[in-house]
């Protein structure tokens, strides 16, 4: 029996809330999921009758209300302390990167919004400085994780999927989309990340989102 609800946008599109729907999955909280398409007439109304802050991801669990993709990620955490590495060190490093990535990349986020149909299709435009500093921010995060806390495993933190990498998720996707080119390390983690069977399964799930839930701005970006 359900003990709750998720809510959250377009999976296609909507990289906070594969950020707020991973840890819940992660967890194993009993919850459904209410997806309102984004980018419709009716989305900001609808979300915003569903969310209290009137964004997505907004999670329900039992009595407790938490919004935000990273407080979602914490709460899963108290219920699952697996979700964050047990060495205090690599813990450490895991809250710094995930505050990071939630607060910055600016440059990546606006030139390269998350689209999973887009395969491997690289911008037409030169990256801006933003953007390739950004790109070199985020290598430079995986390889030292990679090389401090990953051991023989293929997570930045071991064979654990941690909060961590679930708030790189969605820029694994992007690499992906816009075919970024990284190194070697990143290139072995992104592969990793793309296997795992929920980040499997939500692109599956992406793929069979009506049609109509398409948005032209984000599938016309060359």
């Amino acid at each position: 029996m359900s003990e709750g609800r998720l809510v959250i946008g377009t999976k296609r599109y909507s990289s906070w809330s594969l950020r707020g729907w991973l840890p819940v999955r992660l967890a194993g909280l009993s919850v459904s999921e209410e997806v309102i398409p984004l980018r419709q007439p009716d989305s900001s109304v609808r979300i915003a009758h569903a969310s209290p802050n009137a964004k997505v991801p907004f999670l329900e669990h039992r009595t407790v209300k938490v919004w935000d993709s990273l407080a979602i990620a914490e709460y899963c955490a108290e219920l699952k302390p697996e979700l964050w590495p047990e060495n205090r060190d690599a813990r450490a490093m895991a809250r710094s990167i995930s505050a990071e990535m939630h607060s910055g990349f600016q440059g990546v986020r606006s030139a390269m919004p998350m689209n999973l149909g887009r395969i491997q299709r690289p911008l037409k435009e030169p990256l801006s400085e933003a953007v390739t500093k950004d790109i070199a921010r985020i290598d430079s995060i995986w390889a030292e994780a990679r090389h401090r806390f990953g051991g023989e495993g293929a997570y930045l933190f071991g064979h654990s999927f941690t909060n961590a990498d679930v708030a790189f998720a969605p820029i694994v996707a992007r690499f992906l989309s816009y075919e970024v080119d990284v190194s070697d390390v990143s290139r072995a983690y992104i592969e990793a990340v793309r296997r795992h069977p929920l980040v499997e399964r939500w692109y599956e799930e992406a793929e069979g989102e009506p049609r109509e839930w398409l948005v032209d701005a984000f599938e016309t970006i060359e």
